[in-house]
């Protein structure tokens, strides 16, 4: 299996820390974030294939604003979001800003690792649309376009 990069967000330091462990001894290339503040400076250093996002986090930017960002700065970038809080309707603001999923903390890896596979699955087709797309419009003699070409 192809690995792929996942980027941890967590103000709860002992739960990120062991996630992140957890998914490196998976062969997972993972780094972790304490806020959200973090995460975003971390993804302007280097592109992520899938964001774990804790919605709740004290400090400047909670899960959502920080979801905000990661779709500005990473279209592509899937993003989890986990709650220990069972907020229904702040996990739906994130799904229609664009987040994969949900989770309910306490995850278990069981159930995280399906979603991270789907994640990063759907994000490699949308890289491969594309892909596909660029070749076409590269193949395309100059002036023609798709109607008349």
């Amino acid at each position: 299996m192809e690995t792929f990069r996942v980027l941890v967000v967590d103000d709860e330091v002992d739960f990120l820390e062991t996630l992140v462990n957890r998914l490196r001894r998976r062969k997972l290339e993972a780094e972790g974030a304490s806020s959200g503040e973090e995460a975003l400076e971390l993804m302007k250093g280097k592109p992520f294939d899938v964001v774990v996002l804790d919605i709740k986090m004290p400090g400047g930017l909670d899960g959502i604003e920080t979801l905000r960002e990661i779709r500005r700065i990473g279209p592509l970038t899937e993003v989890i979001l986990l709650t220990g809080h069972a907020s229904l309707e702040t996990s739906i603001e994130g799904m229609k800003l664009g987040a994969f999923d949900y989770l309910l903390k306490p995850v278990k890896l069981e159930e995280l690792m399906p979603k991270l596979a789907a994640a990063f699955e759907k994000k490699a087709a949308q890289e491969e649309k594309i892909r596909k797309v660029k070749i076409r419009e590269m193949m395309r003699a100059p002036g023609e376009t798709p109607e008349n070409g």
